[in-house]
């Protein structure tokens, strides 16, 4: 029986042991995820601390172990290449990026790919990580790349970052490095592509107790002492937390030289705002003239705009007069060539002239336009009664026996 028993709980252990290593293996995939992730926010927070004292560069540990760190974080989970006898050979994320960020605009893809120096793909993509830096655009690479969401899962398994929830927040946490001047040398040994990059990750694993935490703490002590030993009293036991005076010295030292920089940075400020303002109100007044000759040529336009529409309508109502002027010599010289046919060729145009002359107004600037518009008329009218034989005599008339007196 107790063999049967001992047989029946070796099966059900048995039994569940592949979904208990599933359940394993998940757990251990997503605290890889939930560190990585969590230790690339702290690196960037202490290399954004750290620009405010000095220029990041190569030598930077924070900028080394950041670059470890997102090293390891594109290549979470990466695929291998397969080979044609079937093998899977490793690869760098490099292979991933340069296919992902070609739709960057003025990417930098080309120029890492044609470096002299450069040659395995792992330093390829070391050298993009402190170009992309150097060009503040690291960020919209790995969004670019993320939302090619197609070739991610081509070059990923799945379980990567950069497949999960993780990666808006990889995105995310890249910006605020756009705010730092980074200054790197591409021809340094940190681009030595032969060794894989190792984090570190003691200047994230220090622990600082509370004030709670260390008066229990004595309390405790004081405890232990006195049950231990009638000798032991609680004076000689001191607190387990006391800070040294290097610690306080080095304490002052950073305090000073944050101090130094604020006033440096202080006066850089007000200088700039100085020449800011100096140069906004340089702008103001040019601003000024300009508004001031465009309203003297807007009031100089409109002058002239009126000046032309009143000698248009001038010349409108002078035109007219002349075409009445025109009928009228016309009419007058029909009348005096039906009464008079002998004299209508001398004395017509000189009553015409005489008429245009007298019922015309005196202006200069279309005196002499109107003195040629009216004899044309008159000349042409004289010309076609001359012409016209059929024009009955007033004496004919008169002399008819129709209309002689009884």
């Amino acid at each position: 029986m107790a063999s049967r028993s001992l047989g029946g709980l070796g099966g059900n252990r048995g039994g569940g042991g592949g979904g208990g290593r599933k359940s394993l293996t998940a757990r251990n995939a997503a605290v890889e995820r939930r560190n990585l992730i969590t230790v690339c926010r702290f690196s960037v927070k202490t290399l954004i601390d750290r620009s405010c004292f000095e220029t990041i560069d190569d030598s930077s540990p924070e900028f080394n172990n950041f670059a470890a760190i997102l090293e390891q974080i594109l290549s979470h989970r990466l695929k291998g290449q397969v080979t044609w006898f079937g093998y899977e050979s490793p690869r760098s994320f490099w292979d991933y990026i340069r296919v992902a960020c070609r739709k960057v605009s003025q990417n930098c893809i080309c120029s890492i790919e044609n470096m002299e120096n450069v040659s395995s793909s792992r330093a390829k993509g070391r050298a993009w990580i402190r170009v992309a830096l150097m060009e503040k655009h690291l960020s919209e690479y790995i969004s670019t790349a993320l939302r090619d969401f197609k070739t991610t899962r081509r070059f990923y398994e799945d379980g990567a970052i950069v497949l999960g929830e993780e990666a808006n927040m990889l995105a995310g946490m890249l910006l605020g490095l756009n705010a730092i001047d980074f200054s790197f040398c591409l021809k340094g040994e940190g681009l030595d592509g032969n060794f894989p990059a190792v984090i570190d990750y003691t200047p994230y694993l220090k622990f600082t107790q509370s004030s709670d935490s260390i008066s229990s703490d004595e309390e405790e002590l004081r405890t232990l002492g006195s049950s231990g030993s009638e000798s032991s009293t609680p004076e000689n036991i001191g607190p387990p937390f006391i800070m040294d005076e290097n610690s306080w010295f080095n304490k002052c030292k950073r305090v000073k030289q944050k101090y130094q920089l604020t006033l440096e940075q202080k006066g850089y400020l007000e200088e700039l705002l100085r020449l800011r303002e100096n140069q906004l109100s340089e702008s103001v007044a040019q601003n000024k003239i300009l508004l001031q000759r465009i309203e003297d040529s807007d009031l100089a336009h409109k002058l002239e705009k009126e000046q032309l529409e009143y000698i248009i309508v001038e010349l409108q109502d002078q035109l007219k007069s002349c075409q009445s002027l025109d009928q009228l010599s016309a009419e007058v010289s029909l009348s005096q060539t039906s009464l008079d046919p002998g004299q209508s060729q001398g004395d017509g145009k000189q009553d015409t002239l005489n008429l245009i002359s007298g019922g015309k107004e005196d202006t200069p600037s279309l005196l002499g336009l109107c003195g040629s518009l009216t004899s044309v008329a008159s000349y042409k009218s004289l010309t076609s009664l001359k012409s016209n034989d059929y024009l009955a005599s007033p004496t004919t008339e008169m002399t008819s026996p129709g209309l002689t007196p009884s």
